[in-house]
């Protein structure tokens, strides 16, 4: 017995020994080694990392600035600290010697501190002592460029991989391409009556990966630039619409955006017309007749399923309702194969226009963004003037058919300019280009029926970190944008690694519960609205033909009234009724997941417990 309880407790030592001897040797030999169970694969290296890490050429250095010591109080960043770490640690095991890491702990007044202020990284005060805490990356190549991560954010995890291969691939390709901008609207900033105003957000995205250059609205001859970006092409003259003409013809790339209704147009009204709206709309008409496609005119796109949800301030206060013009598009309205737009989740636009490709046309016309079915071109004039979203939602009537918001031209086309180069105009900067005219030429370009989807308020907020306003993006369209550039360009690897940690998780079918109750919540209130008018009618019907104008009500008009009285009591019962059981469904929703998320995985582990202890009590009988 005793040589029993010997063995025995030897065996519980060994097991414990070896148990701690394997968590030892996992600590030590597999920090880097995951099973990712995530639906988007968020946490292993995309394709697009591992061919950038296998083209490089020259060696690059990664310093990993962690204040280990100084962050032992915020469990938080020391966990991502070492998620950081270990995906480090993953490119460099990749690189076979091509990335050499070095991780540096900057203690206070130190100087790896002083070397860590020096290379641009931002510290954050973490006591009252004035101590700083470290959590970035300098990387440098074999030329002494330099980039940096000043500080790694725990609220972009998701874009941890995409900043990282970023900073590589820019370190990897210190020459940027060049991209020429023509627009109309301020993307580089302006200055006006109330001060200068910032570059737009899509800008600075920009040049992460490009050297970008305004060359104005008023353009010659366009040379020297891997893609061309033309942005609300309003009033341009004829000899920048010939230069643009002969730029694409002989083979330059071109992502362009026009739009029916540039709600970011502040173009003001002419003075000596001050009842005259100001033209806010762009279109290339006569490039886009030689293309062989075309932007509706005057219309604007319209999607019930995609439609935002906005504040508005209604008969009972501030609501939330349905405004049909400014849309949410999500991967179904996506083109899923096209590499500008594969791995994108979200794009935000509003009033965009709408894009078809005229009949005979040859130029092969591939949608990129499309609506729903459930969609129908809008009025532009009815945006305009009505500042009721209710109203311009009841106007709505689906036409079972998808409008498509931007598309890709390839093929060839001809010049728009037939009867050769346009004469030059008195405001233009230097002759025509008397080069030999190109009549036709293979088209490669980008087209966006809107110019608001490149404004910030579509797809970014300035969240507070520390102190400091960080610019959170919450939606595609500056990963649109950079992903059309970079294909246009010839580059792909970064695209599929821009886009892919989508971390939000919306909740779809409570949208569908909500808009089906909204739904009939609109249709029983136009039944109210048509019920209450066709009694005011009878009404005063009543009183002409009755009374002769007479304000005393008859019998026949008391119980009118009163007819119709008790059918608004009823009607509003129903609203409340569809409003009560939306809130209801929704609950009840709730309530189903979080039973299946707390209480049916330890009902589970329960009952495979009883049933194994009564298998092995049926074993022992």
């Amino acid at each position: 017995m005793n040589q029993r309880r010997i063995i025995s407790s030897t065996g519980l030592i060994l097991a414990a020994i070896l148990a701690v001897g394997l968590i030892i040797l996992a600590n030590t030999t597999l920090t880097s080694e995951r099973l990712d169970l995530t639906q988007n694969k968020l946490f292993t290296l995309s394709q697009g990392t591992v061919n950038i890490i296998k083209s490089l050429k020259e060696p690059i250095s990664l310093d990993f600035y962690f204040s280990r010591k100084t962050l032992v109080d915020f469990p938080q960043l020391m966990t991502y600290a070492s998620r950081v770490r270990d995906l480090l640690s993953e490119y460099a095991a990749l690189s076979n010697g091509k990335i050499k890491l070095t991780v540096i702990e900057p203690e206070p007044f130190s100087e790896a501190e002083d070397d860590a202020v020096a290379n641009g990284l931002r510290g954050i005060a973490v006591n009252t002592a004035g101590d700083r805490a470290y959590l970035g990356l300098v990387g440098t190549n074999s030329t002494d460029d330099k980039e940096t991560i000043p500080f790694f954010q725990v609220s972009r995890e998701s874009s941890l991989e995409y900043d990282v291969t970023k900073l590589i691939y820019n370190l990897a390709h210190p020459d940027k391409r060049v991209v020429g901008v023509i627009s109309s609207l301020p993307l580089f900033g302006a200055k006006t009556a109330e001060g200068e105003s910032k570059p737009w957000a899509v800008i600075d995205a920009m040049k992460e990966f490009f050297e970008v250059k305004d060359l104005g609205t008023k353009v010659n001859k366009i040379s020297g630039v891997k893609v061309l970006m033309v942005v609300h092409p309003k009033n341009l003259s004829d000899q920048t619409l010939y230069a643009i003409d002969q730029y694409v013809l002989g083979g330059g790339k071109a992502m362009i955006f026009v739009d029916p209704l540039a709600e970011h147009d502040r173009t003001k009204p002419d003075p000596e017309h001050p009842y005259t709206l100001p033209k806010m709309d762009s279109y290339m008409k006569k490039l886009f007749d030689a293309w062989g496609i075309k932007m509706l005119d005057q219309k604007v796109a319209g999607d019930a399923n995609a439609a935002m949800r906005v504040q508005t301030r209604g008969p009972r206060g501030p609501q939330s309702v349905t405004y049909l013009p400014w849309l949410k598009l999500d991967k179904s309205n996506l083109n899923r194969k096209d590499f500008a737009t594969s791995e994108l989740q979200t794009i935000n636009m509003a009033t965009s226009g709408i894009l078809e490709k005229e009949k005979g046309a040859t130029v092969n016309f591939s949608p990129l963004i499309e609506t729903s079915k459930d969609s129908m071109p809008v009025e532009r004039d009815l945006i305009l003037f009505q500042h009721d979203p209710n109203i311009i939602m009841d106007n709505f009537k689906a036409g079972g058919k998808k409008l498509v918001l931007a598309a890709r031209l390839t093929g060839t086309v001809k010049t728009a300019f037939p009867d050769g180069p346009p004469p030059s105009g008195k405001d233009d900067k230097g002759e025509t280009d008397k080069t030999a005219q190109l009549k036709k030429g293979d088209i490669n370009a980008i087209v966006v029926a809107d110019t608001d989807i490149l404004a910030d308020m579509f797809w970014t907020r300035k969240q507070s970190f520390f102190g400091v306003d960080i610019p959170q993006t919450i939606a595609d369209n500056g990963k649109f944008v950079v992903n059309s550039l970079e294909n246009l360009s010839g580059n792909t690897d970064l695209i599929s690694l821009r886009s892919r940690g989508d971390y939000q998780r919306p909740f779809v079918v409570v949208e569908k519960i909500r808009r089906k109750a909204e739904e009939q919540f609109r249709e029983r209130e136009q039944q109210l609205q048509a019920k209450l008018k066709e009694t005011e009618q009878k009404i005063a019907e009543l009183q002409k033909q009755g009374t002769g104008g007479n304000v005393i009500l008859s019998p026949e008009q008391q119980s009118e009234i009163e007819r119709f009285r008790q059918d608004q009591i009823t009607t509003r019962k129903e609203l409340r009724a569809v409003q009560h059981n939306l809130q209801k469904d929704i609950e009840h929703l709730g309530s189903v997941l979080k039973f299946i998320n707390i209480g049916l995985a330890p009902l589970l582990i329960a009952l495979l417990a009883m049933i194994a202890g009564l298998y092995r009590q049926r074993k022992r009988v």
